[in-house]
Parts: C-alpha cells; structure tokens; sequence
C-alpha cells in the first residue's frame, strides 16, 4: 500500500577527497561495486545497460541504513556530463531525482549529491509528520558511511564531509 500524503526531502551531501577527479568519478559512476565498499549499499543489480556512455541505463538499489527498514528503488540516468555531472530518477519507495555533481579545486575533488525524493510507502507517509527528523537522519548516516567507505576504497584523505537536510 503506497502514499497517504507524500512527503518531499531536498538532502544534499557533500564529500572533499584528496584523490583525482576520474578516480572518484569512475567509483560513483560504477554503482553495481557501492556494497563493496558503501556500508548500507546492500545490494544494486543492473536492469539495463542503457547506451554506450550509461545513459538510459536502469539499476535497483536497496538500502539499508541505522533504522530498521529498507528502501528500495529503481534509478534510470536521465543525464551524464563526464567528470562533471551524473543524474537520475527514481521510482519505488522513493520517487523523484538524484544528481551528482563533481569538481577538481585546490587539489582536492569535491562531490555533491542532491537527492529530490518523496517516500511512497505508506507506513512512512503516516509516520513522517514525527518521524522526518529520524529519516533525514537515518539518510546522513548512510551518506556519512558513503563518504567514508569511498575515502578507504581509494586510499585517499578525505578532508571533509557533510550531510546536511533540508
């Protein structure tokens, strides 16, 4: 059973690495190896190649943060600009978009990812007016764990890191 009033999310996560933009690029962009190293990545199977670059390509992810549920949901990646920008929409427990957007400043790569999304599970949807505080939480923790695991994955410093809702 889905929706009961939807409930929107605008996160936005942002990673410093002291490691070459294409190195960071190529981990992000490769999504099926993130349960190897991303602590709540459980499991992400492709659905379809798409093109030649990864456009139109569709994946499942599934998710698992500090709460006790899971997410699940399918991404297809509506827009790519090599070593700059890669974007998607979902759908599934969570609809909207997600896009990453990456730069090379005073030696270090930053990364920012937006997520867009609404939840379409009902028991979410009913909980939210108290629970959102805990799901936006429950989302910083899984991109805090993201932004570490990619730091040992590389073997690069990683300057800082910030998860932040709005």
């Amino acid at each position: 059973m889905r929706e009961a009033g939807n409930h929107h999310y605008h996160l936005t996560t942002l990673w410093q690495f002291d490691a070459p933009l294409e190195i960071v690029w190529d981990a992000i962009f490769h999504s099926e190896a993130w349960p190897g190293w991303w602590n709540g990545a459980e499991c992400i199977v492709t659905l379809e190649r798409g093109e030649a670059d990864g456009l139109g390509a569709r994946q499942r992810y599934t998710w698992k943060g500090v709460l006790p549920y899971r997410l699940s949901f399918v991404m297809r990646v509506t827009r790519i600009e090599p070593l700059r920008l890669l974007e998607g929409c979902v759908e599934g427990d969570l609809e909207g978009t997600g896009c990453w957007r990456f730069e090379r400043d005073q030696g270090l790569t930053t990364v920012r990812y937006e997520w867009q999304v609404r939840t379409t599970r009902l028991w979410m949807n009913l909980l939210a007016p108290l629970a959102k505080p805990l799901f936006r939480w429950n989302h910083d923790a899984i991109m805090r764990a993201g932004g570490i695991g990619l730091a040992r994955h590389l073997r690069a410093g990683r300057s800082a890191q910030t998860a932040r809702s709005c």
